[in-house]
């Protein structure tokens, strides 16, 4: 007869081989981003297929459930029944998706994204829409399946495989008060933008080698350590790999450094958080990260907390002036911070100012909902997200490149993931008023490049408690109170107001 603490061990170590699989599935994606030929697309989906069905197969082996029931909580210390509520959210999730559905999936994302990257280069909707309606149509799938076993609706089962315990009501209410006055905000720091002399332009040439070497020293400084991780490119920006091999991504623009720079920078504050996870808890759900929101909240701190502060500018203007070997009043700290935070509506999600950055996420979620509950088709798409956009930005995509395309994440299958970014941003501003108080001389601390200190906080307060705790309950003891849109709020009025 298998002891409760046999059982609970016996846990541990399938969830253990289940996390290395993981790993394995996460290197493979990185060098399909980054190394990969477009002529080997098909056999590595073919291995992504198998990868999940292996995966999947050892999360619902049929005497998983009673290995479940074996284990006895009530002897467990608080972060050993963390892990097993990790263990039995993820098991769930499993259990709900025959094999067949998981495997099926896995092959259409993997063609689909690969697909996209021609796609969007090419101006290719019509080319991508029938590969990206059965990446649709399997994730409507999967969210029925999963939405029946947690007793959720469709959306909420998808969303919460990056955002454990979330709900699209909890959104809707943080979002209804967010859309309540962003569009007078935006429309105030535009007027008050128009009425400043316009920051002087960032021209020249930057070669991508520079770019590249400015992005690592400031990487090093930050704490990123290139012994266990490193910084390629691709055509989406990303932070993948594994806590101990991080593999950071990039894109550059030989006449704009500053998209590429803050681009690592925001990349390098996910890497922070994998790198701080507790080491002791590695391949347990517990020491994983807490949900998608609580990661792009440090991506969002290091960027738009620190790193587009004017302070943080005070510290490049000199690396960027050795950099690139310019000179002059456009390479002064307080114009470098006006190029940064300048406001204006923009097509393009990811090199979207903070206030408008918002609205393409509302688009984004709201769309992405239509098309899970089925009220939106796939051939719909770019017409509805042109709408949305005049709608919500005030500027309408003159093609899908720079519309419907943009984005990898519907092609990769990643529905229920773009509410995270806001929530993210909201959770970063909050954490910031926090650090304020802890660090009263934060801002000179900046201005100096000594990052250390606000590092070392974070990795109390959030890295090294991984899942422990609920999102919430994480949020609490990091800042005193749950998530609300006060701080964000302030944040944004302070910066683009004041």
């Amino acid at each position: 007869m298998t002891t409760p603490h046999a059982a609970y061990q016996s846990l541990v170590e399938r969830f253990r081989r289940i996390a290395l699989l993981g790993d394995a599935q996460a290197i493979l994606s990185w060098d399909s981003a980054t190394t990969m030929r477009p002529g080997s697309a098909e056999a590595r989906a073919e291995v992504d297929a198998a990868l999940a069905l292996e995966v999947h197969e050892r999360l619902t082996a049929p005497d998983l459930g009673e290995v479940f029931a074996a284990v006895d909580a009530t002897t467990l210390d608080p972060w050993q029944r963390a892990n097993l509520d990790g263990m039995r959210r993820t098991w769930l999730h499993a259990t709900a998706v025959p094999a067949d559905l998981v495997e099926a999936a896995s092959r259409a994302a993997s063609q689909c994204e690969h697909r996209w990257r021609t796609a969007r280069h090419e101006n290719d909707f019509d080319g991508l829409a029938p590969l990206l309606r059965t990446v649709l149509a399997s994730q409507r799938e999967i969210a029925a399946a999963k939405a029946e076993a947690l007793g959720v609706s469709r959306y909420d089962a998808l969303l919460d495989q990056y955002e454990p315990g979330g709900t699209s009501a909890r959104i809707d209410q943080l979002f209804d008060e967010l859309s309540g006055f962003l569009p007078d905000l935006i429309a105030t720091a535009l007027e008050r933008q128009a009425s400043r002399p316009a920051p002087l332009p960032l021209d020249g040439h930057f070669p991508v080698a520079a770019q590249r070497d400015l992005g690592q020293r400031l990487m090093a400084a930050l704490g990123f350590d290139f012994d266990r991780g490193r910084l390629d490119v691709s055509a989406h920006p990303f932070c993948g790999g594994t806590p101990d091999d991080l593999r950071l991504t990039t894109r550059y623009n030989e006449q704009d450094f500053a998209r590429a720079l803050m681009g690592t920078l925001h990349e390098t504050g996910h890497a922070l958080y994998e790198a701080g996870l507790p080491a002791e808890w590695r391949h347990q759900p517990v020491g994983t990260a807490r949900g998608m929101s609580i990661h792009e909240s440090q991506s969002l701190f290091v960027e738009m907390q620190l790193c587009r502060s004017l302070a943080f500018q005070h510290f490049l203007a000199p690396l960027v002036r050795e950099a690139f070997g310019v000179d002059g009043p456009a390479w002064t700290p307080e114009n470098l911070y006006a190029v940064g935070t300048r406001v204006q509506r923009s097509l393009i999600r990811v090199d979207a100012d903070e206030c408008t950055y918002p609205a393409h996420v509302l688009l984004r979620y709201r769309l992405e909902r239509q098309m899970i509950d089925g009220a939106l088709d796939v051939a719909d798409l770019p017409d509805a997200w042109a709408e949305g956009m005049r709608r919500l930005i005030g500027i309408t995509p003159p093609d899908h490149k720079d519309g419907c395309l943009q984005d990898i994440h519907w092609p990769s299958g990643a529905f229920g993931y773009f509410p995270t970014y806001t929530l993210g941003a909201m959770t970063a501003a909050q954490l910031r008023e926090a650090v304020d108080q802890a660090i009263p001389d934060l801002e000179s601390q900046l201005a100096a490049g000594h990052f250390a200190p606000v590092v070392s906080w974070l990795r109390d307060a959030i890295h090294h408690r991984a899942s422990s705790l609920p999102t919430d309950a994480l949020l609490t003891h990091a800042t005193g109170r749950p998530l609300d849109v006060a701080a964000y709020r302030r944040h944004l009025e302070r910066r683009y107001l004041g």
